[in-house]
């Protein structure tokens, strides 16, 4: 007699899917590592192209990979005409729609589309990385009313995002500080957006449906709008309230049962650590701005968090005021996480092109008795 399955874990969780050499993740101890290096030694000493490559080939480049890296990045940030025609044809609405149209419309201007070598892949790789973030930018900028921005050869990745938003050359500070958020976004192990990525990967589709199906999973508000709904509570609470009124609204929303976002992780039981930079930016971008409310009012927030709930920032609460502080709309938050994350997807993409096998799980039925007794039409 055969026993009974198990039952079935709501959410997958605890269930491991697949074998990966890209993260690892001890939410116990609150550790975070790509490749085997802690998220904090990339936080402070590394680039996101640097982080990119380690993603990619699981080792960090040499100066020489990294130049041809960089190289490869620049000369595929220029989107084609026709791409630009299509940002600004695209009706106004959310932005993670525009996002999923255009990241699936670009495979329509790539070189490689069609070759499934190795090589041809990597190079889609790279080309998605660099493209994506100009696509975030344009739409931002064509949704203000602006038009788009050249990219700049001359600057790295995080720096070339600033400026094609914003318009303006971003100071050293601020390039750093998004260079330092991309690749603390880079990647999470199988969160939902890289696991449909990777599940639409094993079809044997191709990169840039494989990316579709990542931002598709992203645009969901349980994956990739929480630091949104931070920076709109923060709002809502208002810059010039003071801490009795922060608390006050923090208080009645716990009363009421009312999630705060930015709070608790599905995989750590410490404090998130790329919770711990991005805390840190917020403060320094707010001192140099003359703007340090919103880093005040955010750990008043946290303070009320730990003595009601014992409950951790997680990676959204403090990107919320770090991208406001960097002149990134509220809207285009969520886009901005796939800006980085892409590499991530990418990443484990090649990896399950590279030992591939079709991800078909099983379902516990718990659906009516079987078997049920076919009733004719007419008797029912």
């Amino acid at each position: 007699m055969t026993a009974p399955a198990p039952p079935a874990r709501a959410g997958l969780e605890g269930v491991v899917a697949t074998s990966s050499g890209i993260c690892y993740l001890d939410g116990e101890r609150g550790v975070l590592a790509y490749a085997g290096h802690d998220i904090h030694d990339l936080a402070e000493h590394a680039t996101f192209e640097e982080v990119c490559h380690l993603l990619w080939h699981k080792r960090l480049p040499t100066r020489t990979e990294l130049g041809d890296l960089q190289s490869q990045l620049a000369g595929a940030r220029a989107l084609d005409e026709p791409l630009l025609r299509l940002v600004r044809l695209l009706p106004p609405g959310d932005a993670m729609d525009a996002l999923r149209t255009l990241a699936s419309a670009l495979a329509h201007y790539d070189p490689d589309a069609g070759d499934a070598s190795p090589q041809a892949r990597y190079r889609t790789a790279v080309r998605l990385t660099a493209q994506l973030g100009s696509v975030v930018a344009a739409w931002g900028r064509v949704a203000a009313g602006r038009r788009p921005v050249d990219p700049d050869p001359t600057l790295g990745h995080a720096a070339n995002f600033l400026l094609m938003l914003t318009g303006e050359r971003p100071t050293a500070v601020a390039a750093r500080a998004f260079d330092i958020a991309l690749i603390l976004h880079a990647d999470h192990e199988l969160n939902a957006s890289t696991f449909a990525a990777r599940v639409t990967a094993a079809t044997l589709s191709d990169i840039h449906s494989a990316v579709a199906a990542g931002v598709g999973a992203l645009k969901g508000p349980l994956h990739g709008g929480a630091n949104a709904a931070v920076m709109k509570m923060l709002q809502e609470i208002g810059e010039d309230a003071d801490d009795q009124r922060v608390e006050r609204v923090i208080r009645d929303m716990l009363a009421r049962k009312v999630k705060v976002p930015g709070f608790g992780h599905r995989v750590y039981r410490t404090e998130d650590p790329r919770a711990t930079h991005l805390r840190r930016m917020s403060r320094e971008l707010g001192e140099r701005a003359g703007r340090t409310r919103w880093y005040e009012m955010s750990r008043r927030i946290e303070a009320v968090m730990r003595e009601e709930r014992q409950i951790n920032a997680n990676v959204d609460f403090y990107s919320a005021s770090t991208y406001t502080l960097l002149g990134i709309p509220v809207e285009l938050f969520t886009p901005v996480f796939a800006v980085s994350r892409v590499a991530g997807w990418t990443a484990h993409v090649l990896e399950q092109y590279a030992n591939n096998r079709l991800i078909r799980p099983r379902a516990e039925y718990d659906g009516p008795r079987y078997p049920q007794t076919f009733v004719p039409l007419a008797g029912r």
